[in-house]
C-alpha cells in the first residue's frame, strides 16, 4: 500500500501508542546522566572548574548556593531555605552571577538544591518565608540557565513528613495534617513556577518512599517515617501546569545490581502505587521516572578500594551494567551518587576515583544518547 503523509502520520501515531506504556511528561528527551554527591560544587566552583567539569560523562550536576553573611564568610541558602528566614534576591545575586558568567557546552541539565532544611516549622505555621525562598530559588535557576531544581526532600534535621512527630499530632488527625500537607504542597510549586515557570523539579524520592515505607500499601501512611510525603506530592501535582514536570529520581535504587529491579521499580512508579495517588492520570502526565545508583555504595560496611575496584560493591563491569539498564528504563533521568571519590576537586583532577568507572559510564550511555 502506498502510503500518503495522511497515512504516513496516523500510522506513526499508532505505533508510538502502542509502545509507549508511561507516556511520560511533556518535553520528555534523551536520557541523561546527572552527577549529584559530595562533592557537590557550588557556583564559584562551577564557574571556575566548567572544562574540568564537563570532561566529565555527565550531562550536567546538581549544586549549592551559598551566600556572603555581613561579618565574613558564607552562608548556605540550600541548607537555610525551608525555615522563618526569608532570603533577599541582593544576597544570592553572587550567585547569579557565578552561573551567567559560567559557559556551559555540555552541561545542559544542571539543578540547585533545594533543601526541606532546617525543617523545624509546623505546616500549620506561617511558611511565608519557605515560598519566598521556594519562588527565589526558581528564579535564580531560571536566569541562571538551568535545568530546574533539585528538590531534596529528606529529613536531615525537621522531621517533616512523619505524621506522628508533627507538634500537634495529639490534637490533630491524620486526614488534617495531610489536608493542610497537600495545601503546603500547592502553594511550593506555585512558588516554584512563578519564578521558573515550565521547569524540571527533580526530587530524591516521589510517591515510591511512602509507598516502599508502606509495604505496598499495607500500612497506613500515618505510620510511615516519609507518610505525609504523599499528600505533599498530591499537592504539587495539583497545582503544577504548562510544561512542568516533576521526576521521581528514585533513590531506593541505589544498590540495585539485580537488574530485573529497573523494570520493576518502573512498573511500581507507573502503576503499583496508584492507590497513595490522589490524581492518578495527571501524576502520569506530569511525571517522569528515574533512578539513582550509588557508586561506593555503603563504602563504610564494603571499603572502596582503589587499586583493585573488583573488590568494591560495584565493581566497574557492574556498575556499567547497572548504570546502562537504569537508563534503557528511565524515562530521562539517571543520576550517580558518590561520597569516598571525587569527579573533581579544586586540583582539578578527580580524587580516589579509578579511571575504570569514567570508562564504565561512557560504555553505560554509549548509543543512547547523541553525545
Amino acid at each position: 500500500m502506498r502510503l500518503n503523509h495522511s497515512n504516513f502520520l496516523f500510522l506513526l501515531a499508532s505505533v508510538l501508542l502502542v509502545q509507549t506504556v508511561h507516556s511520560g511528561p511533556p518535553g520528555a528527551a534523551k536520557k541523561k546522566l546527572i552527577e549529584f554527591g559530595w562533592d557537590e560544587p557550588d557556583t564559584a566552583f562551577m564557574r571556575e572548574h566548567v572544562a574540568e567539569m564537563e570532561r566529565t560523562p555527565f550531562d550536567g550536576c546538581v549544586f549549592h548556593v551559598d551566600y556572603p553573611k555581613p561579618g565574613g564568610g558564607k552562608g548556605s541558602f540550600t541548607w537555610e531555605c525551608w525555615g522563618t528566614r526569608a532570603f533577599g534576591m541582593q544576597e544570592l545575586k553572587p550567585a547569579l552571577d557565578d552561573l551567567k558568567a559560567t559557559r556551559f557546552l555540555r552541561f545542559t541539565d544542571n539543578f540547585l538544591r533545594f533543601n526541606t532544611t532546617p525543617g523545624k516549622l509546623d505546616w500549620f505555621e506561617d511558611h511565608a518565608a519557605v515560598l519566598t525562598n521556594a519562588h527565589l530559588a526558581a528564579r535564580v535557576a531560571r536566569e541562571g540557565k538551568c535545568k530546574g531544581l533539585l528538590f531534596d526532600i529528606e529529613q536531615y534535621d525537621g522531621l517533616l513528613f512523619d505524621y506522628h512527630k508533627q507538634r500537634d499530632a495529639k490534637q490533630k488527625s491524620w486526614e488534617v495534617y495531610a489536608a493542610q500537607v497537600r495545601r503546603r504542597g500547592r502553594e511550593t510549586m506555585e512558588a516554584f513556577q512563578r519564578g521558573y515557570p515550565n521547569l524540571t523539579v527533580f526530587l530524591t524520592f516521589g510517591y515510591s518512599l511512602p509507598w516502599a515505607e508502606s509495604q505496598g500499601g499495607k500500612s497506613a501512611l500515618a505510620d510511615c517515617h516519609y507518610g505525609l510525603l504523599a499528600p505533599f506530592l498530591d499537592g504539587m501535582v495539583e497545582s503544577s501546569r504548562g510544561r512542568a514536570r516533576l521526576v521521581d529520581g528514585h533513590e531506593l535504587s541505589y544498590g540495585y545490581k539485580d537488574l530485573s529491579r529497573f523494570s520493576q521499580a518502573y512498573e511500581t512508579m507507573n502503576d503499583r502505587l496508584l492507590p497513595i495517588v490522589l490524581h492518578p492520570d495527571k501524576y502520569r502526565q506530569v511525571f517522569s521516572f528515574g533512578f539513582g545508583l550509588w557508586m561506593d555504595h555503603d563504602w563504610r560496611k564494603a571499603g572502596w578500594e582503589t587499586s583493585d575496584p573488583s573488590k568494591n560493591f560495584y565493581s566497574p563491569e557492574a556498575f556499567e551494567a547497572s548504570v546502562r539498564k537504569a537508563l534503557e528504563t528511565a524515562d530521562e533521568y539517571v543520576w550517580v551518587y558518590t561520597e569516598t571519590p571525587r569527579w573533581w576537586s579544586k586540583e582539578g583532577t578527580a580524587v580516589k576515583l579509578p579511571e575504570a568507572y569514567d570508562a564504565a559510564l561512557r560504555r553505560a550511555r554509549k548509543g543512547l544518547a547523541k553525545e
